[in-house]
């Protein structure tokens, strides 16, 4: 699979049949979905789940970072929040809602012209909001669920739910919650901030990252959690593996904590991904823990 993959298209409300995922994800690489979706609204997204047997996997895919689809495909149903959900309302008292297939950046810009701090480092989070809940997202500090008020929830029964934050475990890039449950929205309360700064805030934060990753090439985001009281990049480059490849997967030079597909396979990534976890236990006793996740099965 070519890192050169265009980006995929699907309307809102479109249904499509073993529908190649590559061009869905940041690493431009992954197998066919059975079944992919992209619902417009919650009554699409209600139609959507009817649709899908009981017996169907279910996986939620928003602008695909912090995701590896193996080679093999995914053998059941994607709801793709790309284009739809994308309802983002603020109101006077410095509540903001969105739903999840809000992108992050949209939020943080649209909090900021409303001189509304809290989710600037939003801005250089290349993702939605539906899985910036799921993970806890965070960059320079700053944490998703700090000034969550309220979610909204559906099962695969399309049964909405309004719950508070004290009905999940929040922790570093961790959330657990109520179980067959995905996220839908959610409602921050902000405090007032000053715009010009706060947009000052947020461009050197861009600045920041443009500096220190690897902007504009195709990985997934940050591969690895960093371990209590370190950095996973530290470790991995301490390791010698800044520049390592397998196939078509290498290790960013400019940060260890990405993976670069440079016309690789999610085999070849994955491959490399283990050789990572493997050699930083053999040199500093710390075994590495995946920031995303990884679905799919393994190409036969």
């Amino acid at each position: 699979m070519s890192a050169a993959v265009e980006r995929r298209r699907i309307r809102p409300g479109e249904w499509r049949q073993e529908e190649p995922l590559a061009g869905y994800t940041t690493w431009r690489v992954g197998g066919r979905a059975r079944h992919l979706c992209c619902p417009a609204d919650r009554h699409e997204l209600t139609a959507c789940l009817a649709r899908v047997s009981a017996q169907e996997p279910v996986v939620w895919l928003g602008l695909g970072s912090n995701l590896l689809v193996r080679d093999g495909g995914f053998p059941g149903a994607v709801l793709l929040t790309q284009g739809g959900l994308d309802a983002l309302a603020i109101e006077a008292d410095g509540r903001v809602h969105a739903e999840a297939g809000v992108a992050c950046g949209r939020l943080a810009r649209a909090a900021v012209r409303e001189g509304l701090a809290g989710l600037e480092f939003l801005a250089g989070i290349p993702g939605t909001v539906g899985g910036a809940l799921a993970l806890n997202a965070g960059a320079w500090g700053g944490e998703t669920w700090e000034r969550v008020v309220e979610v909204e929830t559906i099962d695969r029964h399309g049964c909405i739910r309004r719950r508070a934050p004290a009905d999940f475990r929040v922790g570093y890039r961790r959330v657990e919650g109520p179980a067959g449950e995905w996220f839908l929205a959610a409602t921050w309360h902000l405090p007032g901030g000053e715009p010009q700064r706060l947009r000052e805030q947020v461009r050197a934060l861009l600045r920041r990252r443009n500096e220190t990753q690897p902007v504009g090439q195709p990985t997934c985001g940050s591969v690895f959690r960093n371990p209590p009281g370190d950095a996973a990049g530290r470790l991995i480059e301490a390791a010698g593996l800044k520049g390592a490849r397998r196939g078509g997967a290498r290790v960013s030079e400019r940060h260890a904590n990405f993976i670069i597909n440079d016309g690789g396979s999610a085999a070849d990534i994955e491959g490399l991904m283990a050789q990572i976890q493997e050699r930083v236990a053999e040199v500093h006793g710390v075994w590495l823990e995946p920031e995303g996740h990884v679905i799919g099965e393994v190409a036969s």
